[in-house]
């Protein structure tokens, strides 16, 4: 699989989401909450799926905010929204995925 290249951009907001997340009982929060809420998404664009969706949804964020009172920060969206979707980066960096960032912006 080709990896993800980032801009300089969106190299800044990877570098500044891993700096927010640096202790590991956060990052544990956010192994298991990511994909809960990531996986509701589609899970919910059906009546079928709908009465899944929304715990998982829920249970995700609980785990996401429950990381974030570990960590003693804010979550990182709440001052950049794109943020959410460099979580979701963040995330499928740690399960394997190749994630380039620019060599200035890179940690």
């Amino acid at each position: 699989m080709l990896p993800i290249k980032l801009n300089a951009d969106w190299s800044q907001l990877m570098a500044q989401y891993q700096q927010d997340h640096q202790d590991p009982r956060n990052q544990f929060c956010h192994s298991i909450g990511i994909p809960l809420i990531a996986a509701s998404l589609p899970v919910g664009a059906t009546i079928v799926g709908l009465p899944l969706a929304v715990p998982m949804f829920t249970v995700g964020w609980g785990f996401q905010f429950v990381g974030h009172y570990f960590e003693g920060k804010k979550p990182s969206f709440v001052d950049d929204r794109r943020q959410l979707l460099v979580g979701v980066l963040w995330w499928t960096k740690k399960m394997g995925l190749k994630v380039v960032q620019t060599q200035d912006e890179a940690n």
